[in-house]
């Protein structure tokens, strides 16, 4: 598939629904609880909702393999990090949904994760597209 304006826009939007998803309705009170520990296996889960989702996204796109490997596995530890982060934030300062710094947290948040796709993009150019 060429990495025409349209294909790459195409992609960053399938990346994003499929966040939404991940984030939003694939969740389960396991990923939520208790994310402030740094190893947390429902924090894991949640990362590897994450991956599958990005997986059938780039299987869409036509990656080959390799690449949905690589970018999957980055994505994981990324994910995870992120996430960590923010619970680990938000859990220091007590932050609640009625305060202003709950918010921002989870607005510097979301943004990582687009940030995020947008390096995916980038590398899907890059390596795939244009190797």
């Amino acid at each position: 598939m060429p990495a025409t304006f349209g294909t790459v826009l195409l992609l960053l939007a399938l990346l994003h629904v499929k966040h939404m998803f991940a984030d939003y309705y694939l969740q389960t009170p396991k990923m939520l609880s208790g994310r402030g520990v740094y190893f947390h296996i429902g924090r894991a889960q949640h990362a590897a909702v994450h991956v599958v989702g990005s997986v059938v996204v780039f299987a869409i796109m036509r990656a080959p393999i390799e690449f949905i490997v690589v970018i999957a596995a980055l994505e994981w530890v990324v994910h995870f990090h992120i996430d960590f982060f923010k619970a680990s934030y938000s859990d220091k300062k007590q932050l609640q949904p009625n305060q202003a710094a709950f918010w921002r947290a989870a607005g510097l948040d979301q943004c990582m994760h687009n940030l995020t796709y947008i390096a995916m993009a980038w590398a899907w150019v890059t390596f795939v597209v244009h190797p």
